[in-house]
């Protein structure tokens, strides 16, 4: 989830808090000194509470320019022939497998591709300068989406979904900045 679009509504709205935001795609450094981590995926039965805030889909995009380029693919099996940007799993170091859903049916493609990142935003960015064809959560793309800088393609099968989720790690009644803030973050949820 883009968080750092919205924090300033939560500190207008609580003057007296602030707001230390730590990106990571590391799960063990995910609650080290922090109050409140945000995460997607399934929970991993660790010691923290989890609070679900939504589910967002899996969408494949790619540039204008690069569809103008090289074509756009008909199917998921399509991409075998096209240059895929990837995104490197911190657990086992290796790129995410794509995968895609059409009618309850699941299924993974084994794309190729000449960059693999870690981060996000240099893989949307890659993506945006024609690079390659990027898979990520919907959640988040909207602008890059909305000024026609990237396109969706392959919609039909968009169903595969994934949850994100607000952890703390008490399970006693968190404290109320704690609250403030899981109540603030699944607001943003609910208006994705």
């Amino acid at each position: 989830m883009v968080l750092a679009p919205d924090l300033q509504r939560f500190l207008d709205r609580y003057p007296l808090l602030s707001v230390e935001l730590i990106v990571s795609n590391h799960r063990e450094e995910m609650m080290s000194g922090v109050d409140v981590a945000v995460r997607f995926g399934p929970t991993d039965g660790a010691a923290l509470i989890a609070r679900k805030i939504l589910d967002t889909r899996m969408l494949t995009c790619a540039a204008p320019a690069y569809l103008a380029r090289r074509g756009l693919p008909a199917t998921p099996h399509d991409l075998v022939d096209h240059e895929a940007i990837l995104f490197r799993d911190p657990h086992t170091g290796l790129a995410f497998a794509w995968g895609f859903g059409r009618g309850g049916a699941e299924f993974e493609v084994d794309v190729r591709g000449r960059m693999t990142t870690d981060d996000p935003s240099t893989a949307i960015e890659a993506c945006v300068a024609g690079q390659g064809i990027f898979q990520s959560f919907e959640l988040g793309l909207g602008r890059w989406l909305e000024r026609g800088d990237l396109v969706p393609i392959l919609g039909e099968w968009s169903d595969e979904t994934y949850p994100l989720y607000a952890y703390h790690p008490s399970r006693h009644l968190p404290p109320a900045k704690v609250r403030a803030f899981l109540d603030f973050v699944q607001e943003i949820g609910s208006r994705a």
